[in-house]
């Protein structure tokens, strides 16, 4: 028989104010969660296409698309290190976070007021990716700070998985709309908007405006083999983001993920191949992130959980040779319906188990006075390495041909593999899973 807890109130207290029990996800986590949903229909209703309208529509060389898909992502990346700082500066997550929504909304007003201007179109989208960098590192902030500290992989997992969804449903609204309107791209945009503006609302009325990092159910005390010990971060003056440099396992992180996105190529330049080698109809081109993301949304919460258990390390690194074996599948005589399974079913692996999980890998050596700051170097940092892949990539299918760029990225990623497995630190804490029918007190370690 289940018999009542005796901790203090004040315990409680404390769960009631972050939403976290013992065996969920934290409530803000949920709210931020569905948050990404609407908003992630409302992006992808409108980026879908566009791989083939630069490459097919406008003609576009390889190695100019590598540079544009780089040069996007590029611009989110930069402007991560902005709102990261500016949502540690008075603890402004929520604000930050909104602001960056709010844009990304409003962006898709200007893809209909451009009326099919090139430059108005690059505007909005430009507009639409700075306000995913700035939105980025003060949301996974708040994941982190409303998270115990032996769940994060799990909470960035569900996170994930909500965020996928909306991925996958927004192709889908598209060609429902496109089909029912006739081909009405202004409509598109219109019920874009009203998606974005949903997530703005949704966050404003469901998201706390401070987060507080409830403790693990089996905490550890300082000193503790194995446990790194969070940087302290002096309270009377504003986080600095590039002080976190001077941590050697934030350091050893950075460099990890740097050296592993220098190795990865865009997911648009695998959807071109695929394309490419199975020579399907253009029209389905839209639908081959769809597979990718169905998979991403089946594993991520296992993989969080899995990272929870044994180490975040070797799903992250797993992960990366998943796609790996992507590019091995382009280059081998596979063809039809095995490849394309096996190109999407491992593209979604690798995101399953390094997207969230890298997040939850670093949020333990990194202060929560400096959460934002350091998730936003750690995202800028590798965002800018896959820049330099994308333009790399694109610079040797145009030089070379198709299978010596690939034989090149398989070369080196590998590399980058065991550079990352030499540089990740080993002695990252391994938590005991959580167990709901013998709580510990605050004080009490686990015999």
């Amino acid at each position: 028989m289940y018999l009542a807890s005796t901790e203090p109130a004040a315990k409680a207290t404390e769960e009631e104010r972050t939403g976290a029990r013992r065996g969920r996800v934290a409530g803000p986590v949920l709210a931020l969660g569905a948050v990404s949903l609407v908003t992630d229909i409302s992006s992808e209703m409108v980026t879908a296409v566009l791989p083939l309208y630069f490459v097919l529509q406008l003609g576009l060389s390889p190695l100019q698309f590598g540079f544009l898909d780089g040069l996007y992502n590029g611009v989110t990346a930069l402007v991560r290190l902005a709102g990261g700082y500016a949502a540690d500066r008075g603890g402004r997550h929520k604000l930050v976070a909104g602001g960056g929504y709010a844009l990304s909304a409003l962006s898709r007003l200007g893809l209909l007021l451009a009326g099919g201007a090139t430059a108005g179109i690059g505007a909005a989208l430009a507009a639409d990716r700075i306000g995913k960098g700035v939105r980025t590192a003060p949301r996974d902030a708040l994941i982190s700070l409303s998270s115990p500290p032996d769940a994060l992989g799990r909470a960035f997992g569900v996170h994930r998985a909500m965020d996928t969804t909306g991925a996958l449903l927004g192709p889908l609204a598209a060609f429902a709309l496109l089909w029912a309107t006739a081909d009405a791209y202004d409509a598109v945009f219109v019920v874009s908007f009203c998606f974005g503006l949903l997530g703005v609302l949704l966050l404003v009325a469901f998201v706390p405006g401070h987060a507080h990092e409830p403790r693990t159910s089996a905490p550890r005390t300082p000193g503790t083999p194995g446990t790194p010990k969070a940087p302290e971060a002096p309270a009377q003056r504003p986080a600095k983001a590039l002080d976190l440099l001077r941590v050697p396992a934030f350091r050893r992180i950075l460099g990890a993920a740097a050296l592993l996105g220098a190795a990865t190529i865009g997911d648009a330049f695998l959807y071109l191949l695929l394309q490419r080698r199975l020579d399907f109809a253009v029209s389905w081109f839209p639908l081959l992130p769809l597979g990718a993301a169905a998979v991403y949304l089946l594993l991520a919460v296992p993989a969080g959980r899995l990272a929870d258990r044994t180490g975040r390390r070797g799903p992250f690194l797993a992960g990366h040779v998943a796609l790996l074996g992507g590019y091995v599948l382009l280059l081998a005589p596979t063809e039809g319906w095995p490849l394309l399974i096996g190109v999407l079913l491992l593209l979604g692996v690798f995101y399953a188990a390094t997207d969230g999980v890298l997040m939850a890998l670093v949020t333990p050596v990194v202060a929560r006075e400096r959460r934002a700051s350091g998730m936003a170097v750690l995202q800028t940092g590798q965002a800018l390495a896959r820049l330099l892949a994308a333009a790399g990539f694109g610079a040797a299918w145009t030089l070379w041909g198709v299978g010596p760029a690939l034989a090149c990225a398989c070369v080196a990623l590998t590399a980058a593999l065991a550079g990352a497995a030499a540089l990740l630190p080993r002695n990252e804490p391994v938590l005991p899973p959580r167990t709901d029918t013998a709580p510990h007190s605050p004080t009490e370690r686990p015999s």
